[in-house]
């Protein structure tokens, strides 16, 4: 029996009370899309980022041959830090098995 894919995401030292968050640029709600865990957020889907491009995709992507479409996810957390609205963008993902 195959586990499902999760995927988890360290919240930024500081990250308490109230926060929002983003999958990219698309808010988030807490339950229906992700759960909170004490430091972490856990998405119960794989998120993926494209990571570098080796050079001949660069290449074809510069002589207009192809284009890249590999899943690149951004998670970003909005939350208040001494009454100041912070923006953590772009978090690490750490996928689970």
């Amino acid at each position: 029996m195959k586990m499902p894919e999760r995927t988890r995401v360290q919240l930024p030292p500081g990250v308490a009370g109230d926060f929002e968050v983003f999958l990219n640029g698309v808010r988030q709600v807490e339950g229906r899309d992700f759960r909170h865990e004490p430091g972490a957020l856990v998405f119960e889907r794989p998120l993926a980022r494209e990571g570098r491009l080796g050079f001949w995709r660069w290449l074809s992507l510069f002589l207009g041959v192809a284009g890249t479409y590999r899943q690149n996810d951004t998670v970003d957390v909005v939350y208040d830090v001494a009454g100041r609205r912070t923006v953590a963008t772009g978090l690490p993902l750490v996928r689970d098995s």
